[in-house]
């Protein structure tokens, strides 16, 4: 008889502790759509349920922090395909460390000094609750990431309703840009190299007519 209400008390633990993390997994799903939809109010992002789609939401999150949101796709997935050889925390670690590049990328953009990624890394819904009801605007006009230019972090893609941060956007077709060391003509007209002013004239005009001149 022991043996089966300790039994059954297990089971009851074990369901009631599964009840629980649900409602975790719920309300930390619902305050961080919440917190992402704010924040990307502030940058500009058009299309509030974007922050409601999961996975898909932190892909726009690292678009907004320069990161190809491929990246933490292939953490997600990984995650999950490699859960059942037991390697699965290895795509957790690269999501996390991806959406933290992200988080630091997006919270230069909302003033915020880089150690603030310490606070996204262990309490990310009390960083994404900050920056998504403090006062900070957003600017992208920041210097480019480090993986900016090339590398598996670099972005490359361009989504219709997500900006990017000016220096990812691609020039204009037939646009060239200047090489280095160009300087900008300075204001006003400037003649082209080798250009000579023309000589005044040298010939006197002729002198007006006087009184009893015939030629009047």
């Amino acid at each position: 008889m022991s043996d089966y209400s300790d039994s059954g008390a297990i089971v009851a633990a074990a369901l009631l502790a599964g009840f629980l993390g649900f409602l975790f997994f719920v309300a930390y799903y619902v305050l961080s759509s919440i917190f992402l939809g704010k924040i990307f109010q502030k940058a500009g992002v058009q299309g509030q349920w974007r922050a409601w789609v999961p996975v898909y939401n932190f892909m726009v999150f690292a678009k907004l922090g320069d990161l190809s949101p491929w990246v933490p796709l292939i953490g997600a997935g990984a995650a999950v395909v490699l859960a059942p050889l037991g390697l699965g925390f290895l795509g957790s670690i690269l999501f996390i460390v991806s959406t933290a590049l992200a988080a630091w990328r997006v919270g230069l953009k909302l003033q915020k000094e880089a150690v603030w990624v310490v606070l996204y890394v262990l309490l990310s819904i009390v960083w994404l609750g900050i920056n998504a009801y403090d006062k900070s605007r957003w600017n992208p006009l920041i210097p480019p990431a480090p993986w900016a230019s090339n590398g598996f972090f670099a972005d490359r893609t361009v989504w219709q309703g997500i900006p990017v941060q000016p220096s990812a956007v691609p020039p204009a077709p037939g646009y060239q840009p200047p090489a280095p060391g160009y300087q900008p003509p300075a204001p006003g007209y400037q003649p082209p190299a080798g250009y000579q002013p023309p000589v005044p004239p040298t010939t006197e005009p002729p002198a007006p007519p006087v009184d009893g001149d015939p030629r009047v």
